[in-house]
């Protein structure tokens, strides 16, 4: 099945694209765990997308680790959920390289993390997802959250949009083309919710 490879893969560091409905925002989004993310892998992502990382994750980590939602009121049609950007509060430089996120991505994704490893502002943003999951809000937000939690892994992931390198977002039959280039698993997020919908107890072990 492909949502179980799409599983391994985030279990092995590795990235997943996942598509939303072309009547959503029509994009495919990098998705890695925070945890078990790679250092080259994060590279890549960077690469391949616009380099803006989110980092989703349920709202009691975000409390956890008092992130507050960056403006009050979104204004986002879409209502990502915004927190204010961070980095880790040591064991990087600038914060910007690849080892720099992957150390502060390691931060949020660690149950034992506080308020007092990061800083404020910085260079990932993490996204507070809702508590249904894409079963409540079809985004790539929770799409993250949802893989990961279903993969045992903590529940922190890691998004980024693929662009070409000309400029435009990339659409399903090129993200296919990147897909098939790279050995990577692609979905939709309407795949993991019939996926969810068939798996109602699954939730996966920490692993």
């Amino acid at each position: 099945m492909t949502i179980e490879r799409a599983l391994e893969e985030l279990r092995r560091g590795r990235p997943v694209l996942v598509a939303d409905a072309a009547t959503r925002e029509n994009e495919v989004d990098v998705i890695l765990s925070a945890q078990a993310a790679t250092e080259p892998w994060i590279a890549w992502t960077v690469r391949h997308t616009s380099g803006y990382l989110c980092a989703p994750l349920p709202a009691d980590v975000a409390d956890r680790l008092e992130l507050p939602l960056m403006v009050p009121a979104s204004q986002d049609p879409r209502r990502t959920a915004y927190a204010i950007s961070v980095d880790a509060a040591d064991g990087i430089t600038t914060g910007i390289s690849a080892a720099d996120r992957t150390r502060t991505l390691r931060v949020l994704a660690s149950p034992d993390a506080t308020a007092a490893d990061l800083i404020r502002p910085g260079h990932i943003l993490p996204l507070r997802a809702v508590g249904g999951g894409v079963r409540e809000r079809a985004g790539h937000t929770e799409a993250a959250v949802d893989l990961c939690r279903a993969a045992g892994l903590h529940p922190v992931g890691v998004i980024g949009e693929l662009v070409h390198d000309y400029g435009p977002v990339m659409r399903w039959d090129d993200a296919a083309s990147l897909a098939a280039e790279y050995d990577l698993v692609l979905i939709s997020i309407e795949d993991l919710i019939a996926w969810l919908n068939s798996h109602p107890a699954h939730q996966g072990e920490l692993v």
